[in-house]
């Protein structure tokens, strides 16, 4: 049976709170988890994006499954030489994005996931806490799945030493358009299409191809780098971790 930790109450549930007392308590920790085998945290506000990605070749493929990755910096640069007054109004207004997550015991999407493995628990109320946790509001559809709504999101954002630099800091591409999600205005209005598309466009243009060697470990900051995946023939195996 796992110990579930909690923060005594809610105006102590943010991540620096969180870090301080696992910092001063890390014997303790470490014999929770010896002595139950599992430790939750569960109700801390951790919306902190994640500082680094860690990346482990296990089986590298035969063709193809390189890591592209691009300085974001890059892409801000050149969406404001080609259409600076639509960044601008993007800027200005802020983003909005949308995802439907169905249920699991929904097929009809290719995804084949839903929203019960995406949010960890297969209780409502636990998802509203976990969703609302993360700067989200949702809703639950009639078919059983839910959609998520987080927004205003900036643009743009400029991080601590990186030279000052407007890092392409957005999920645009990825979610505008697609089958379960979008990503729109802030204020509901279209983000128009041949943008979406250019920006995709600098995105590969810009883009560095990673060729994976067995055992190689790629760290990548993820506050200033863009990275993906490209298609392979099997096996390949590459792990990934986050931190802070």
């Amino acid at each position: 049976m796992s110990l579930v930790l909690q923060p005594p109450e809610p105006s102590k549930n943010d991540l620096n709170t969180l870090l301080s007392a696992l910092e001063k308590n890390k014997d303790w920790l470490e014999e929770m988890i010896i002595k139950n085998s599992a430790v939750l945290l569960r109700g801390f506000n951790i919306k902190e994006h994640r500082k680094k990605i860690i990346l482990y070749c296990e089986i590298p493929p035969p063709e193809g499954g390189e890591t592209p990755f691009t300085p974001s910096f890059r892409v801000t640069e050149q969406m404001l030489e080609e259409i600076p007054e639509v960044v601008a109004e993007i800027e200005e207004k802020g983003l909005k994005y949308t995802f439907i997550a169905l249920s699991k015991k929904d097929t009809s999407s290719m995804r084949g996931r839903g929203w019960e493995d995406a949010f960890g628990t297969s209780d409502h109320e636990e998802a509203e806490r976990r969703t609302n946790a993360l700067g989200m509001d949702m809703g639950w559809l009639p078919n059983g799945g839910v959609t998520t709504i987080l927004g205003p999101r900036p643009l743009t954002r400029v991080f601590n030493g990186r030279k000052g630099r407007r890092m392409w800091f957005n999920t645009v591409v990825s979610m505008h358009g697609k089958e379960l999600s979008s990503a729109t205005m802030a204020d509901g209005s279209e983000i128009p299409e041949r943008v979406v598309k250019r920006c995709g466009e600098i995105i590969e243009e810009e883009s560095i191809q990673f060729k994976w060697q067995k055992g190689e470990v790629l760290f990548l900051d993820n506050l200033a780098l863009l990275h993906g995946r490209r298609p392979s023939l099997p096996p390949r195996k590459v792990l990934v971790a986050t931190c802070k």
